[in-house]
């Protein structure tokens, strides 16, 4: 594969287009004339954006790929596949490293991102600040697309230049760097990018460009990941793991200063969103039917959840892709997640059949802003049991029919993102009073492979709006690369590990909740009357559980569970455990409400913690290492 490192050549084409990236290579051109005009250079920098991963594809999403939902095995993408412990190294699927289906490698990536960086200053009709702006883009996308390997890969080559096409054999055959000097690089690479971008890009035909705001913000990240316990002093996992010098690719001793820098750069990357008009996302619409009480609370915590994902270009997205998956393309992500109309035809657009699991019904908090398990007031031990929905329900369910207890009183993330029996979905332009069980409106259909397998389905990645008879008729919006509500997280995780528990972190985590409309952290945890774990937040380990379950919560379905789990070391603790779902094939109360097994997941520790390699890339090069126990 390195030998692809050498270039004198680029792909470069242009179509016409309604948003910035919707730009395809698709022939050659010698690159003297390739940057000899703005116009052509153009597409050399859309080329550079092209290799962004489009993880609103139901096929190409790393969402798929944790325990968050499932599928029938009908409809097994290779993201279930992988967590089912198929991935091989003989063909790795969601391989980035060297690219799959329609997705590029990240190497070509980065090696059309040097060739701007090294070319750009030629175009003679460009000012200096445009070509100074132009190759800052390429440089923030080289270090995202280096970051990208890094999550999935570990240690992995470091290619700031690209190399003469006069490179001897020895060149060709980089080597594997050690964690410590990608992050450095890809630090170093990013600050040197901020220096000449913009300091937020607001142009409806540039949004998704990368600017000042979206730099910090991704450094944020990468910090972050950097000093977590998957990366950070791992020789439990790594002590092993060496170079052909003997060299330790992991650093074997836990750092502190490395969430140091992380909440450093997180505050920094608050601080600079908040000037530049990013905030955590406000609902101020009124939804059709509920002109008269939609001052409830609980409505507008609902609402704001949901529209903070599926409100195009909305103040609480830092960067977003702007070239998703649309138009008449099978793939999208949103799709396969919405609801079948019962009134629409068989050959409608939404399937039906990426269902979240059980465990992330259990996930969300009850209204009290606890886990099911930490609350008093809930019924815990009879979580699976029907209940009579009350008239106090009846904005969570509908009022008198039959539904789980799990289903009940919980926090208003839980309503906007999942869908379930006897409760509500806003949904092809109107509200629906689901009936979900075998044989009903909104049940399986006999015979059919679009299904919910577990008896809940996936709202939040769902726009209301959005009509499923005709891709034309789905509303589609940026996948959100990075948020506000992140960046708040990441800086609480680093005050926790920096000085412990503190007002710092206690605030960064109450903005998401109160935005959630669920009680702060001291009111849900200090109340005696609720809390089985009184004062839980008071200690450092305490907070950093609440920490990382307000994280999985706030972030989910979003693609981020995946690595945040690998990066605390607890993939293995969740990634290995059977699929479980209600009994969807029956159709009365009792049988329904019965929990079933309905899939498996594999996760081979240390082995799964990272990809492997293609047999072919190390046949190329044999200088590469491959990744434990692959």
């Amino acid at each position: 594969m390195y030998k692809k490192i050498i270039i004198f050549v680029l792909l470069f084409g242009m179509f016409s287009c309604d948003e910035y990236l919707d730009i395809v290579p698709d022939q050659t051109q010698q690159i003297d004339l390739l940057f000899e005009r703005r116009e052509v250079a153009y597409s050399a920098l859309a080329t550079c954006y092209a290799y962004l991963p489009k993880n609103d594809g139901v096929y190409t999403s790393f969402m798929m790929m944790s325990d968050e939902v499932t599928t029938p095995i009908a409809k097994e993408t290779d993201g279930i596949r992988i967590m089912k412990g198929q991935q091989s190294s003989s063909n790795p699927k969601f391989g980035l490293w060297s690219g799959w289906q329609d997705q590029g490698s990240l190497w070509e990536g980065i090696r059309h991102c040097n060739v701007l960086i090294e070319n750009i200053y030629n175009v003679v009709d460009m000012t200096e600040d445009e070509m100074d702006i132009w190759a800052a883009e390429a440089k923030f996308l080289k270090a995202y697309y280096h970051f990208l390997l890094f999550t999935y890969y570990g240690p992995i080559p470091i290619v700031d230049e690209n190399l003469p096409i006069n490179a001897s054999d020895i060149e060709v055959r980089v080597k594997r760097e050690s964690i410590d000097e990608v992050v450095d690089f890809i630090v170093e690479t990013i600050d040197q990018a901020i220096l000449h971008l913009p300091a937020r890009v607001l142009s409806s035909n540039d949004l998704g460009r990368i600017d000042r705001v979206i730099a910090k913000s991704i450094k944020s990240r990468v910090l972050t990941y950097a000093a977590s316990p998957l990366f950070n002093g791992n020789s439990e996992m790594y002590s092993d793991f060496i170079n052909e010098d003997g060299e330790h690719f992991f650093n074997q001793n836990y750092d502190i200063t490395k969430w140091e820098r992380a909440k450093t750069a997180s505050l920094d990357a608050i601080n600079t969103a908040i000037e530049n008009g990013v905030g955590l996302y406000e609902f101020i619409s009124t939804p059709p039917g509920f002109e008269e009480d939609f001052d409830d609370e609980f409505l507008q915590s609902m609402y704001n959840t949901k529209y903070s994902i599926v409100d195009k270009w909305n103040t609480e997205l830092i960067w977003g892709n702007s070239n998703p998956v649309r138009g008449n393309d099978w793939w999208q992500m949103q799709a396969a997640c919405m609801m079948k109309n019962p009134n629409a035809s068989s050959v409608e657009a939404a399937w039906q059949w990426v269902a979240p699991t059980l465990r992330m019904a259990e996930m969300y908090y009850t209204e009290n802003g606890l886990p099911i398990d930490e609350d008093l007031s809930f019924d815990y031990v009879n979580r699976y049991n029907s209940i009579s929905v009350s008239g106090s329900q009846s904005l969570q369910a509908q009022y008198g029919s039959s539904t789980a207890v799990l289903n009940l009183d919980r926090e208003p993330r839980f309503y906007s993102s999942l869908a379930f029996d006897r409760g509500y979905n806003r949904t092809w332009g109107s509200l629906w009073q689901l009936k979900m069980k075998k044989g009903e409106s909104h049940g399986r259909i006999a015979n059919s492979d679009d299904y919910l397998i577990t008896g809940y389905g996936l709202k939040k990645l769902v726009h209301p709006d959005s009509e499923g008879d005709g891709y034309s008729k789905i509303v589609t919006y940026s996948w959100p690369l990075i948020r506000m509500a992140e960046l708040y997280l990441n800086y609480a995780e680093a005050v926790n590990e920096v000085d412990g528990p503190s007002s710092d972190a206690l605030s960064s985590l109450n903005l998401i909740r109160d935005r959630a409309g669920i009680n702060s952290v001291e009111d849900a945890w200090g109340n005696p009357d609720f809390s089985s774990n009184l004062n839980k937040h008071t200690t450092q380990d305490g907070l950093r559980e609440i920490i990382r379950n307000e994280r999985l919560i706030e972030l989910s379905f979003e693609g981020n569970r995946y690595n945040d789990l690998r990066r605390w070391k607890l993939a293995e603790e969740y990634f290995n455990s059977p699929v479980k779902g209600w009994s969807v094939d029956e159709s009365t109360v009792e049988d329904y409400y019965t929990i079933k097994q309905v899939g498996v997941r594999s996760f081979n520790s240390p082995r799964d913690y990272f990809h492997p390699i293609s047999i072919n890339e190390i046949t190329i090069n044999p200088n590469l290492i491959q990744n434990p126990e692959w």
